[in-house]
């Protein structure tokens, strides 16, 4: 056998094997191929990873582009990467500051409870380090949302705007709906909850991966702290004292944190308006995104996004 075949089997053999690899993470881990295909998207659209300094520990945040500071936050147990599918159009107005939120995909820390104290010292941090007193608008969907309303209410001066996404800092969400699911016929009815009924069915190896994920990633991480988490709360008296703009996007199909819930906020609030996405669930920035980016343009004042409406 000559040197150059032994290397082309050799080379053979190490494709075989990633290629099995690859197999076994699609099969058995396609949560966590997505979440990497999600965050690579963000960097292939032009923004950079960064690592942010918080006394509890390092902060993982993706930014880039220029002019307005946009800071977008995700939900519990998801990461930065949700919002992939809108980065694109965003980076030519705005400058993006996306965090993983403390405890979520790269930023500390990385194991034990998540208290939402150290998810607001976490992005306190990071709005120092990246933003540094400018005006900036705040999109966070669910938990993001709630968050978003909460550094609102410590930021007055900074805070110029506020988009809420099926999420926010009111009492109330639908305690029905299993955020931690124990079995595949629980996910697929929880995930029945969160999305609309006409979007499509999730395969039963990603509802499997769901489950095993709830009991131990970072939305379990989060729950497990359930009991201080109210003073974090904000009442109807407190949301008057919010006198910016807040624009809340919200899909109708969500039964975790429906539309009357969104109702409450606009009534509360001195400046809101609603704006609904028919056939879309708890979080449309993925279950539809070409729809959320049209709302979200309307709730940053901007037109109407043109051309054919995506799904």
């Amino acid at each position: 056998m000559t040197l150059v075949s032994l290397l082309w089997i050799l080379v053979l053999a190490s494709f075989v094997s990633a290629c099995a690899v690859v197999g076994w993470l699609f099969a058995k881990r396609p949560l966590a191929v997505a979440i990497w295909g999600t965050r690579r998207s963000l960097l292939r659209s032009g923004l950079k990873k960064v690592s942010v300094a918080a006394p509890i520990g390092s902060q993982t945040v993706f930014v880039g582009g220029s002019g307005p500071v946009l800071m977008l936050l995700h939900g519990a147990g998801d990461h930065a990467g949700t919002w992939f599918r809108v980065v694109p159009a965003l980076i030519k107005r705005y400058t993006l500051v996306i965090p993983d939120l403390a405890g979520h995909g790269e930023s500390a820390p990385a194991t034990g409870p998540i208290q939402t104290s150290e998810i607001v010292s976490g992005l306190e941090a990071v709005i120092a380090h990246q933003i540094a007193g400018r005006p900036m608008t705040l999109v966070g969907n669910s938990l993001g949302g709630w968050m978003a309303m909460v550094l609102a209410s410590r930021h007055l001066d900074t805070v110029v705007r506020v988009i809420p996404v099926n999420g926010g800092a009111l009492k109330g969400l639908n305690e029905e709906v299993s955020l931690q699911p124990r079995t595949r016929q629980e996910a697929r009815d929880t995930m029945a909850r969160l999305r609309d009924a006409s979007s499509p069915a999730i395969p039963d190896y990603i509802l499997d991966d769901l489950v095993r994920r709830s009991s131990t990633g970072a939305l379990a991480r989060f729950a497990a702290t359930e009991a201080t988490m109210d003073g974090w709360l904000l009442d109807e008296a407190q949301l008057s004292l919010l006198k910016m703009p807040v624009r809340l996007v919200w899909g109708v199909s969500d039964q975790l944190m429906s539309l009357d819930y969104a109702q409450r906020m606009v009534t509360a609030l001195p400046d809101a308006e609603l704006f609904p996405i028919e056939r879309c669930g708890h979080i449309p920035q993925t279950e539809a995104p070409g729809r959320f980016q049209a709302a979200l343009h309307q709730a940053l004042g901007e037109a109407p996004a043109s051309g054919k409406e995506a799904r």
